[in-house]
């Protein structure tokens, strides 16, 4: 069975606050069994704008990645996510 990731895609418009984000889904993420692969650090958009901070998660499977997504768990802490920068999302299944 494939492999599910979430690729994120971040600017964080409220670094004082944002920590608290990152405390709430954490756990959350954990629980599911996401790994983190990519989690800030040096990157580089040699063909395009692209925004300051991105992350990648590993999860067994596509649908234990849209199961943690879709949890009343991980939404709330989106929710914080969504307050405190300008990001998106996107699921993908792995090879």
């Amino acid at each position: 069975m494939p492999k599910g990731y979430w690729i994120v895609h971040v600017d964080v418009t409220d670094p004082d606050n944002y920590p608290k984000y990152v405390a709430l889904d954490t756990p959350v993420l954990e629980q599911y069994g996401g790994v983190f692969h990519v989690r800030g650090g040096q990157n580089e958009g040699p063909e395009g704008p692209v925004r300051s901070r991105h992350v990648v998660i590993e999860f067994e499977s596509y649908a234990r990645a849209l199961e943690c997504y879709h949890s009343d768990a991980y939404q709330e802490a989106a929710k914080l996510r969504q307050a405190y920068s300008d990001s998106e999302i996107v699921i993908a299944e792995g090879v």
